[in-house]
């Protein structure tokens, strides 16, 4: 079994050099190490703008035709992200996409589901109880909305992005067969800071809990996260996990580029994730997911 040498290297050729002689130790030399590139969409793949870039699409395009199998991974629920699953020629069966930071993973076109690991609607009760509490803004997402007994200026936010109908209410309205997928706290990314070494032990044991934006801090079954999604997909496809690259930027992609056998950090990322890449690339603004493709997989 190849043993994985995790340093942390910068983007420039030289360090690139050394990784390759050093992390491929025992295996072919070349672009045909990797079958399975798993990239996170908003801060990784995504410029600022919301877009994939030219380059990134066309990569990505080339990829799908040398028979290397990409997956976007995010904290998005899954019609947030069909255009770009169109946008990249995806939209089939044969692709896989891991949704509500891992609570999901569905076929690319949606007919088949893999993983399926909600909350209930307990979950959203008591994290309201705790929200209050802290101070901070909550909302819930469903599989068609998003659930908040108070409208504000963050949901207003991940309801923009993923063109989402929001439910106003109070939490003891929603009805009993609502399937809550995901509970987030949203709020100002100085108080979320704050309020993180105060959430209780009693939630931080009976939930995952990630940081997917400074603004978005989120609650998901215990079982839940992105790696889990991707060692589901690797199984399936029968690609085994040091034959993964996986990027991304927040806190929500810390695991799954831990677990990969290229884990990637975007220059743009926080620091807890680059703290377990291997390498580390350019900004989502400068095209890092494509200089990482070409690099390593073309």
């Amino acid at each position: 079994m190849r043993r994985k040498i995790r340093i942390r290297f910068l983007h420039s050729p030289a360090f690139c050099d050394i990784f390759e002689a050093l992390n491929i130790l025992g295996q072919d030399k070349g672009a045909d190490m990797y079958k399975l590139f798993v990239t996170d969409l908003d801060g990784t793949l995504l410029k600022d703008s919301k877009e994939i870039s030219a380059r990134c699409r066309e990569d990505i395009i080339k990829l799908k035709k040398k028979g290397i199998k990409v997956v976007l991974a995010t904290g998005r629920p899954y019609h947030g992200i069909v255009p770009y699953i169109k946008a990249l020629d995806l939209y089939d069966d044969e692709n896989y996409v891991i949704v509500y930071n891992g609570a999901v993973v569905i076929s690319a076109r949606g007919n088949e589901i893999l993983f399926d690991v909600p909350l209930s609607l307990d979950s959203y009760k008591e994290l309201y109880e705790l929200s209050k509490q802290l101070g901070v803004y909550i909302h819930a997402i469903t599989f068609g909305s998003v659930l908040t007994p108070m409208m504000n200026p963050y949901t207003g936010v991940e309801v923009s992005i993923n063109n989402s109908p929001v439910i106003e209410g109070p939490v003891c309205d929603v009805d009993p067969s609502t399937k809550i997928i995901k509970v987030m706290f949203v709020d100002d990314p100085k108080k979320l800071d704050n309020i993180i070494s105060q959430i209780p032990d009693w939630a931080r044991e009976k939930y995952t809990i990630v940081r997917s934006a400074d603004i978005f801090l989120e609650f998901l079954n215990k079982s839940v996260d992105k790696s889990v999604g991707v060692s589901i997909i690797a199984e399936k496809l029968g690609i085994p996990m040091h034959e993964v690259i996986a990027v991304g930027d927040a806190g929500n992609d810390v695991r799954m580029i831990k677990n990969a056998g290229l884990g990637v950090a975007m220059t743009n990322a926080s620091e807890d994730v680059k703290e377990v890449a291997d390498y580390i690339t350019l900004t989502n603004e400068e095209d890092g997911v494509a200089q990482v493709i070409e690099r390593f997989m073309l």
